[in-house]
């Protein structure tokens, strides 16, 4: 009682009360303001996860990361450098390329969304890459399992391009996924490369996860009180103005430097 915290409710949360079960609550940290902690708790959690925990990221390592200029895709950068001697590659709208420049973002290479950014990251590591995370779903995972290493791990943890795109269906939905090649165990056993997904939401509310979550919010944490990740925030909406906060999300307007009128 008392505590400033963060929650992550299942469903509601664009409330001005909202009665959360207490295993779904983290105490902050101290310094830690509520507009980071909520840019901090979903995005860094997905990002951990995918990296630490499946990814399996260690010194040396490279990855590719998809909708870099998201929330996810710079949590992603910011906690991938906390580990010595790591390459990335970001893939995102050519528009977000010079606002995540100024931004001094750690991706070492950008690249550009729709290009043959295969062949950009073949150009720089010709045995590709150790790790993708993909976002994005249909022709995309064909690309991303086209550039692993042998040993190298492709990560499935959303589908932004069905949820995003200029029709979204179930039609649209089930042609994104018509174009995904059948990968058979046969082949990643002869290729030596992994296959992952991860839905966060299924993990802490379907499946018991919440225990996992709050060891891995912990570290973050840890890792924002030694100044190793800072969030970066666009801008913040009143709560009766989130309709138009959500759609900038939607039309991947954030982090656009022309899109700031509406910032507080």
């Amino acid at each position: 009682v008392g505590d400033q915290v963060v929650a992550l409710p299942e469903y509601r949360a664009w409330a001005e009360l909202v009665a959360v079960p207490s295993k779904y609550v983290f105490k902050l940290p101290q310094g830690l303001s509520p507009q980071d902690a909520a840019a901090i708790a979903m995005n860094y959690i997905v990002a951990y996860i995918l990296l630490f925990e499946l990814g399996g990221l260690s010194k040396g390592k490279s990855l590719l990361v998809h909708s870099a200029g998201g929330g996810v895709g710079q949590a992603v950068a910011q906690l991938a450098k906390t580990i010595p001697d790591i390459t990335i590659f970001g893939v995102c709208s050519k528009s977000k390329h010079e606002a995540l420049k100024a931004a001094n973002s750690p991706i070492d290479h950008l690249l550009e969304r729709g290009s043959d950014y295969t062949a950009e990251v073949r150009k720089v590591l010709p045995d590709g890459v150790d790790i993708v995370l993909d976002c994005l779903c249909g022709e995309e995972c064909n690309k991303g399992y086209s550039i692993l290493k042998p040993m190298g791990r492709y990560i499935l943890y959303g589908s932004s391009n069905v949820v995003t795109g200029e029709t979204k269906s179930f039609f649209s939905a089930a042609r994104s996924w018509w174009q995904v090649d059948k990968v058979s165990p046969i082949k990643l056993f002869d290729e030596n490369r992994t296959l992952s997904g991860f839905n966060l939401r299924r993990l802490m509310y379907q499946q018991g996860g919440t225990d996992f979550v709050k060891g891995v919010i912990e570290n973050i944490f840890a890792l924002y009180k030694e100044g190793k990740i800072k969030p970066v925030v666009d801008s913040s909406w009143a709560l009766e103005d989130v309709h138009e906060g959500m759609q900038k999300m939607h039309d991947r307007k954030n982090i656009d430097s022309k899109e700031k009128e509406n910032s507080n």
